[in-house]
């Protein structure tokens, strides 16, 4: 995957659109670049105040798709979103007044809520971003004594006394946008699957060119027992130096194929995960001919039934010609004369 610059986002964000293909793709490019986290967030908010109203919405499922699939991985990201995700919500709110975005958001707080992904606090910190500021409905918080909130308690009491708990009714979670980016539920789309292992032939175990750099160090630099052969201190320097600019080349190569053993192991899953989803379909599909073969085999048994009876009905050819017409019919009177 290509590295990571505050300027790489932003045009990624900008060519961002509202499919799952566009929001996997770059949702996994961001996990994968989790070491960033804080910029990321960041510039995320920026574009977000900056899009247009048409793709502020796409930005919350960017940052749903990133929050939800990345809290394996660590923590980072759903911490990082979490103080600035009030303000994003209320933008969006205020700046925003299409029905269907006002609902959007309302999924992605209650999917967050059904899931755990964040607790009461901040879901109702979220919920109350929402708040319409100039709503008459939106009543001062009463703080209540003690001697009123025993009362209360007690009423409850009672009232739980007097009448038998009603039963809860099953709730239905209506989450389908939202849960349609998980890979969780969902097989990663084909041709993010494809670009990912495209991406994956530039990957740093393939660095020819470092590779040769590690190969073409000095016997003295990873072996301590040659250090007898430093007879000078200009010789200890130069080797001193060599070793430095090993151990900087060697960390920084080890960063980029731990990043790289992560992206592996990512798409090691959505292999897993696409694989799983093309057996179910082939299983279907199985299924589905056999169904067919079944009805193309009572087809094939009406076809051969009426051949046979048609060739059992007589030929019309070979009746006698009536083409000189019928005798006529004897009149009333010959009848009855």
């Amino acid at each position: 995957m290509s590295s990571f610059t505050d300027s790489a986002l932003e045009k990624k964000l900008a060519e961002l659109n509202n499919s799952q293909q566009s929001i996997q793709t770059l949702s996994l490019w961001l996990i994968h670049h989790r070491k960033h986290h804080k910029t990321i967030v960041q510039v995320w908010l920026r574009e977000l105040k900056k899009a247009k109203e048409n793709r502020k919405l796409t930005f919350m499922y960017l940052a749903n798709d990133v929050i939800q699939n990345s809290k394996k991985k660590g923590p980072e990201f759903s911490k990082e979103f979490s103080t600035v995700l009030s303000e994003a919500f209320a933008h969006v709110y205020e700046c925003v007044s299409d029905p269907k975005t006002k609902s959007g958001l309302d999924r992605i707080i209650k999917v967050w809520a059904d899931r755990n992904i964040y607790d009461g606090t901040v879901i109702s910190s979220l919920r109350a971003s929402m708040q319409d500021k100039k709503s008459p409905s939106s009543k001062p918080k009463v703080i209540e004594t003690k001697s009123a909130k025993k009362r209360k308690s007690e009423k409850k009491v009672k009232s739980f006394d007097a009448e038998p708990a009603p039963k809860k009714k099953p709730v239905v979670k209506d989450d389908t946008e939202i849960s349609s980016t998980s890979p969780s539920t969902t097989p990663p789309d084909a041709d993010v699957l494809i670009k990912t292992l495209l991406d994956l032939e530039n990957c740093p175990s393939a660095d020819a060119v470092v590779r040769e750099k590690i190969a073409s160090l000095p016997p003295e630099v990873s072996d301590a027992s040659l250090l007898e052969k430093v007879q000078t201190r200009e010789a200890g320097e130069k080797l001193s130096k060599q070793v430095e600019e090993a151990c900087t080349m060697l960390a920084e190569y080890n960063n980029r194929l731990t990043e790289e053993l992560e992206e592996r192991k990512e798409v090691s899953k959505m292999l897993g995960d696409f694989t799983r989803f093309q057996r179910e379909q082939v299983t279907k599909s199985e299924q589905k001919i056999e169904e067919f073969k079944e009805i193309l085999k009572r087809v094939s048994q009406v076809r051969n039934d009426l051949k046979s009876h048609l060739q059992n009905l007589p030929d019309l050819t070979l009746l006698p010609s009536v083409t000189g017409g019928l005798a006529p019919l004897p009149s009333a009177g010959d009848l009855f004369g």
